[in-house]
């Protein structure tokens, strides 16, 4: 019997030990039982050796949710390969950006998605293999790139993996790169399989459990999905959804237990209509990637009353950092929580010494989840990747510590809250106001769907407060009743100077979150008369 997994494989291979027959997967139509999975990752780990893949070389996945995405990220990983997964929604020139950063030997693609990019692979000099899955490929496919068939790749003769221990890279996750371009973050095997087990055990999932894949598995907290059901031996519902109602649909059809969703989906989500009975299953929802609406978070809960609210907070450097136990959520609504099982979070002053109580700071976090910096990027790992001070004086190696660029601050109990991103924050008449805290004010009017706030640079102010909104669905939004609430219930710094009324909905970054520094942008080229 195989011990308690260490690598992010020996997740579904454990699992698969204890119960093969259990549904791992539930693709479409399909349910993909333990064992059918774990076969095929063991397959298409032997297929790379075949393809002479060396170890901690890198296998880039360029599909939508499916059983072969996810195979070929865990059978990666059993080679003793590094798992790059691209967001399906990403175009050819930013797929080709991915491929040549981090230097992808093999790619592993559809059909019709490496027509699309045929025309950039001639820029990619390390790419040796592409994996087509669907129909077989024709000859030349991808130019003067070998293709291969999946099923041939996973029939291939047996030949030997490479050794693989917990320190080595596991994956690296590409970020949105609303600041640039994308950086890849190096995730090892302890990163992984240690955040699987702390989000697990205070999720408290369970083999029963059937979890929804709703968000991209780019995304870290999209990842998560699988590797905390694989963890508890659960299911996960691969979903990739055009529509809210499509996700309202999967959570009836396969009575999901849990859903972890960033704001926007969120907020879609309570404006539309869901059948009866559709939330009975509901055990938890979780939200991330951003501060969950207040009046959001009150038509879950109407929506969904027997299922518990998780309030999470993480960055991609180290999978998840806090999380708001469910029995706290009415004393402190706008509160992240604490540090997640088997981390820490600190609240520092520039100077590295920690904060007062309710005094902002920068979070830090340390711990087994921690990253292992950006690939091929010293000068922003140095930046966001430092040394924390020795706690005893024996210690003479440094301990790597990842600071977030985000302001929060501790109460007296120890719970956190969330100000802002430190590049994001308003300056204005001499006062630095949150972003998310003007938003939640204009959520809680109820008279907005969307909402994007944002500074742009006043003469006088230093900068000028700016929102842009979209009405609630099927709800006419009249700007002026907008800033008559804003004036009633707002410090006058941080009163609108203009509110900008738009068709929803607003952009989105790669990982389905609002893109409040595209939308900025392009207020402000509209704004000097420039092209959008």
């Amino acid at each position: 019997m195989r011990t308690e997994a260490t690598l992010l494989h020996e997740l579904p291979l454990s699992a698969a030990e204890r119960a093969s027959h259990s549904v791992a997967l539930y693709d479409g139509a399909s349910a993909v039982d333990y064992g059918a999975l774990t076969s095929d990752i063991r397959r298409f780990a032997n297929g790379l050796s075949a393809l002479r893949l060396g170890r901690g070389e890198r296998v880039a996945i360029y599909l939508d949710k499916r059983r072969e995405t996810v195979i070929a990220c865990f059978g990666s990983t059993a080679h003793g390969a590094v798992f790059v997964p691209i967001n399906p929604l990403l175009k050819p020139d930013q797929v080709a950006y991915i491929l040549r950063d981090c230097g992808v030997r093999v790619l592993v693609t559809s059909g019709e998605r490496l027509r699309a990019l045929v025309p950039v692979l001639s820029g990619c000099p390390e790419l040796a293999h592409v994996v087509v899955t669907g129909a077989r490929p024709p000859p030349g496919a991808a130019g003067a790139i070998p293709t291969h068939d999946w099923s041939d790749v996973l029939d291939a003769a047996p030949h030997g993996s490479h050794r693989v221990i917990d320190t080595d890279i596991a994956g690296i996750l590409y970020t949105s790169g609303s600041t640039g371009k994308p950086k890849g973050v190096v995730l090892s095997h302890r990163n992984m399989v240690a955040g699987a087990k702390s989000v697990a055990s205070y999720l408290d999932n369970r083999d029963s459990d059937v979890l929804l894949a709703a968000l991209p598995l780019s995304f870290d907290a999209g990842f998560s999905q699988l590797t905390t059901a694989f963890h508890a031996g659960a299911s996960v519902v691969l979903l990739n959804y055009l529509l809210p109602k499509d996700v309202v649909n999967a959570v009836a059809q396969r009575q999901v237990t849990g859903i972890t969703a960033v704001p926007p989906l969120w907020i879609q989500l309570t404006q539309v209509s869901w059948p009866a009975g559709a939330t009975a299953h509901l055990r938890y929802f979780a939200n991330t990637g951003g501060r969950m609406p207040f009046e959001t978070l009150k038509a879950l809960r109407a929506l969904m009353p027997q299922a518990k609210p998780y309030l999470m907070y993480g960055l991609t450097e180290a999978f998840r950092a806090t999380y708001l136990p469910p029995d706290e959520v009415d004393s402190r609504p706008d509160s992240i929580g604490k540090a997640i099982p088997n981390s820490e979070v600190l609240v520092l002053r520039p100077d590295g010494t920690a904060c007062d109580a309710d005094e902002p700071g920068e979070l830090v976090q340390r711990g087994a989840l921690v990253a292992q910096g950006y690939w091929n990027d010293p000068e922003k790992t140095a930046e966001r990747f430092r040394p924390l001070p020795a706690r005893e004086p024996g210690v003479v190696l440094p301990e790597i510590a990842v600071f977030s660029g985000d302001t929060v601050r501790r109460d007296a109990q120890g719970f956190l809250y969330f100000i802002g991103r430190r590049d994001e924050m308003i300056k204005s008449s001499g006062y630095r106001i949150s972003p998310s805290e003007l938003e939640e004010v204009l959520y809680a009017t109820q008279l907005v769907g969307e909402c994007a706030a944002f500074g742009v640079p006043h003469a006088s102010l230093g900068e000028a407060v700016v929102v842009v909104v979209t009405g609630r669905t099927g709800a006419a939004l009249d700007p002026a009743q907008l800033l008559a609430l804003c004036r009633e219930k707002l410090p006058a710094y941080m009163v609108p100077a203009h509110v900008e009324l738009r068709d929803g909905p607003l952009p989105r970054n790669a990982n389905g979150k609002i893109d409040r520094k595209t939308i900025s942008a392009e207020y402000r080229s509209a704004a000097e008369g420039l092209p959008r």
